[in-house]
């Protein structure tokens, strides 16, 4: 018995555990399927998931995260195995050419290999969005020599949208559902969504993430909005004219999304070289949900394409709200609303006519229109 019982006094009760640790909780035995009986599913996902590394290692026993590389002019550095947030923060600062490539097939079949070897009898294979990256065709080129089947999902998703999917997943699969339920768990990752932040777009025109969307918005480049990933693409969710207010913006935005979603919502903070930044998002959020809210630093094959100063907010869980309209500006409070154009002054020439009964304006003096809507492309 606990002191507190001894002494007679009632235990003291724990205070509500976050996402994480009820996830913690679910893991499977070393060794064995969770369920006695069941033939466990094996999940294999990218780095681009930013699984936090304590809870991979909690999971590894049916769970492989592969890498995906990143390089800095001609070095290659891998996830996990090299210092890639220093080596990528240095070539970032010092204008060096930055590429990031999709796994290579061939680590995909030893990860498949691996966990047939652990005794799984089907893997669930997530691997970020098609559209962004190259992952989901090496994944399916790689399944065709594993020795147990694999279903490879788009998550159309990436970060921690994507990382909350394989948590699902891992926890169904630990908890003996099937290969086929599981897959459709990791289609849901397309309903999870994320909204980010950058100081400066160059790094993602540069790696082609954003040509369509650039060209569309046409000075998209000279403004800080914040962005998007809606099914598989990056979008642009809304302008901001400072960077000052983003911060702000992106926790209403954040904040709007979880009430929607509901109580189960699940929420994640990215960052990149910014930490105290990343905190004070997250105490912005904490009252967001009864889920703990976690800082969790950017995958670095996606601060290849952010840059430094990148801020993101991941959100999962409950019911998922209707997909947003066109790209919209920040919301103008109403000291900012915009000026109405005078009016034109009367040709003294034209003679007033008296309005006819009933009617509610002059034939010879015209109303003048109002000010036209700012209009945002889509």
């Amino acid at each position: 018995m606990e002191n507190s019982q001894r002494s007679g006094n009632p235990p003291r009760p724990r205070p509500p555990a976050g996402w994480f640790e009820r996830l913690r909780g679910r893991r499977p035995r070393a060794g064995a399927s969770a369920v006695p009986g069941v033939v466990p599913v094996g999940v294999v996902t990218d780095s681009a998931a930013a699984l936090p590394v304590d809870w991979v290692d909690q999971h590894g026993t049916y769970l492989r995260v592969v890498p995906m590389p990143v390089m800095v002019n001609d070095q290659i550095f891998s996830e996990g195995t090299d210092d890639v947030p220093t080596e990528l923060a240095l070539g970032l600062a010092m204008g060096q050419a930055v590429r990031t490539s999709r796994p290579a097939p061939g680590q995909l079949i030893n990860a498949y290999r691996q966990l047939a070897e652990a005794g799984v009898g089907h893997i669930i294979s997530i691997h970020l969005s098609a559209d962004l990256s190259g992952s989901l065709d090496a994944a399916r080129l790689a399944a065709e020599s594993s020795p147990v089947p694999v279903t490879v999902v788009d998550s159309r998703t990436v970060a921690l949208a994507q990382g909350f999917a394989v948590m699902d997943v891992v926890a169904a699969a630990a908890a003996g559902a099937d290969a086929e339920q599981l897959a459709a768990l990791a289609a849901k990752a397309a309903e999870n969504h994320i909204y980010f932040a950058v100081p400066s777009l160059e790094q993602l025109r540069r790696g082609g993430r954003i040509g369509t969307l650039a060209s569309v918005l046409g000075t998209l480049l000279n403004v800080k909005p914040i962005l998007s990933v809606r099914e598989g693409h990056i979008i642009a969710h809304e302008k901001v004219r400072t960077h000052s207010r983003t911060l702000a913006r992106l926790v209403a935005i954040a904040r709007a999304e979880a009430q929607a979603r509901g109580p189960e919502v699940r929420l994640a903070v990215h960052y990149f070289g910014n930490l105290e930044a990343a905190e004070e998002i997250v105490q912005e959020l904490a009252g967001a949900s009864v889920f703990e809210v976690l800082a969790v630093p950017v995958p670095a094959v996606l601060g290849a394409h952010t840059g430094v100063g990148v801020l993101a907010v991941a959100i999962s869980g409950g019911i998922e709200p209707p997909a947003p309209g066109p790209v919209r500006p920040e919301p103008r409070t109403k000291a900012e609303s915009r000026p109405r154009p005078e009016s034109k002054p009367r040709d003294p020439r034209r003679q007033p006519v008296s309005p006819s009964p009933g009617s509610a304006v002059s034939a010879g003096s015209p109303q003048e229109p109002e000010a036209p809507p700012e209009h945002s492309a889509p």
